[in-house]
């Protein structure tokens, strides 16, 4: 599965969801998640969480990680351990955006994710 682009980039207006992925050879390592926002307008947020699947059925009633809720373009990056849910198969990406104050009312977030295994996890195993 790694590295991919979990969502490739993206002009969103309104909450969603990635596609599911399967992660094969990267089940139960450290991840590396890089979130780049590329394009906001002001007055808005980006809340974007991780769900994990054993079954690609079932996500659960919370996500297992999540990063911190965004307002300005940037790249951010949050680290993914999966050693403690070895059980997980997938991961799908969901993101709630929030809008408020004068102006159009629809929220604008252009951004992508990328996923790898985490470097200093990789270096670990050679």
């Amino acid at each position: 599965m790694l590295p991919n682009f979990l969502v490739p980039e993206v002009v969103a207006q309104k909450d969603g969801a990635s596609e599911v992925f399967e992660l094969g050879s990267s089940q139960g390592k450290m991840l590396q998640l890089t979130l780049g926002i590329t394009r906001v307008i002001e007055q808005e947020s980006l809340e974007l969480t991780v769900w994990g699947s054993t079954d690609n059925e079932t996500w659960g009633t919370k996500p297992f990680a999540s990063f911190s809720q965004k307002f300005y373009c940037g790249v951010y990056t949050i680290m993914v351990d999966l050693s403690d849910r070895p059980d997980v198969k997938s991961v799908q990406l969901k993101w709630k955006l929030g809008r408020w104050g004068r102006g159009e009312p629809k929220p604008l977030f252009g951004f992508y994710v990328f996923a790898e295994e985490s470097p200093a996890h990789a270096m670990a195993a050679s």
